[in-house]
């Protein structure tokens, strides 16, 4: 069972995906977990064949419970545990290497490089991306690219979202929340620091930017504000990582947590994974197609509780300052406000201009105000080039 976050201590396996005997491949999804936080997937992180699931489905088994043996496939126990079936710890088998593959077995084709939410949109529409050509950077399949294709019969590979076992509740979402932020208060020494950022730069390459584009295709403001934070952790990772029983340990890469609303109540904060490293186009996508999966299920595990910072933004609801509370082991909270049209002293002359107040929430333990004030100076750099996002 996967951890899914600092507050999560056990899980429902709600669904298998996979039965004893099928080949599984790395980041397939192979079960479903219900947690506080609703339906999650649960991804493989080795290739091989499953062997034995230990747990049957409705099942509330503690987080780092055994749940399958993947394997070789030379030890396939076909009998699936009944439901309500967890395993006892003591007769678990260790887990085996996966298999190597023969050098004389056929290669696989290799997949269509694609968006995460082309993906999805193909799978609900039931279309082959292997016979659509890409137009995102480097030729992969963007969510454009489906609009041109006619509507297939939808695959009945994965149930609606309300056929998926369990519902939402409410009160073990906003018990969990609870737990997470009573634990930030009292364990984490925040700090907190805010600027007022000037985004004419930035509205204006934004708006000469979705001019020549179709709507699918368009940038919004956040885009711009998720890839500068992300740029900055870069620059300042001592913002960038977890704080644990060792310590801080600061991240290899930047996982920017997103913070989403859930319309039924709640929030969730989703990994946007190597935020910093994508292309605007493509983190518009996976932008939108986390806050979809999020509100509609079908988050992986690979995306919930791996954030190495978390931005949170409320800036539609008209709020022009947002001081987060810190997400453990997270060290840091980045808020951004409404965009809104201000007086401000541009060259000693009065100008109205669009700003937005961009907050931080830091970890006393690990920088000092002194480090904190430079990393929001770097966003505020970021936003003044947006062509260089």
């Amino acid at each position: 069972m996967p951890s899914l976050g600092a507050d999560m201590e056990a899980g429902t396996l709600a669904e298998w995906r996979v039965a004893p005997g099928d080949r599984v491949e790395k980041g397939q999804v192979i079960a479903v977990v219900e947690t506080a936080k609703g339906a999650i997937d649960v991804e493989v992180f080795e290739s091989g064949v499953v062997e034995e699931c230990y747990v049957g489905p409705n099942t509330r088994v503690p987080v780092g419970t055994p749940l399958a043996r993947i394997g070789s496939g030379e030890r396939v126990v076909t009998d699936l545990p009944a439901a309500g079936t967890a395993p006892e710890p003591a007769t678990v088998p260790e887990a085996e290497p996966p298999p190597t593959v023969s050098a004389s077995a056929p290669p696989a084709p290799a997949p269509p490089r694609a968006s995460p939410a082309a993906r999805r949109r193909g799978r609900e529409r039931g279309i082959d991306l292997g016979a659509l050509a890409g137009s995102g950077p480097g030729g992969a399949i963007v969510l454009r690219d489906l609009e041109r294709t006619p509507l297939a019969e939808p695959r009945p590979d994965r149930p609606p979202v309300g056929d998926r076992g369990g519902g939402f509740d409410r009160e073990a979402m906003r018990r969990s929340i609870a737990a997470a932020m009573t634990r930030a208060k009292r364990e984490i020494p925040h700090y907190y620091l805010a600027t007022t950022v000037d985004l004419h730069a930035a509205e204006r390459w934004l708006a000469d930017y979705n001019r020549e584009r179709p709507p699918a295709a368009r940038l919004l403001m956040a885009a711009l504000f998720m890839k500068a934070t992300a740029r900055a952790l870069a620059r300042y990772p001592d913002l960038n990582g977890h704080y644990q029983a060792q310590g801080f340990r600061r991240a290899e890469r930047v996982d920017l947590g997103m913070a989403i609303h859930l319309r039924a109540g709640g929030l969730i904060a989703p990994a946007l994974r190597g935020a910093g490293e994508l292309a605007l186009p493509e983190l518009m996508d996976r932008l939108q197609d986390l806050v979809q999966r999020a509100r509609t299920g079908g988050l992986r595990a690979a995306e919930v509780g791996t954030a190495t910072a978390t931005v949170t933004a409320l800036g539609e609801r008209g709020v022009d300052t947002v001081f987060g509370v810190i997400h453990p082991p997270q060290v840091a909270m980045i808020g951004f406000g409404c965009v809104r049209r201000r007086p401000l002293a541009v060259d000693d002359m009065l100008a109205v201009r669009p700003a937005v107040d961009v907050s931080l929430a830091a970890d006393h333990r690990v920088c000092d105000g002194h480090l904190g004030a430079r990393f929001l100076n770097e966003i505020e750099s970021q936003l003044q080039r947006p062509e260089a996002l």
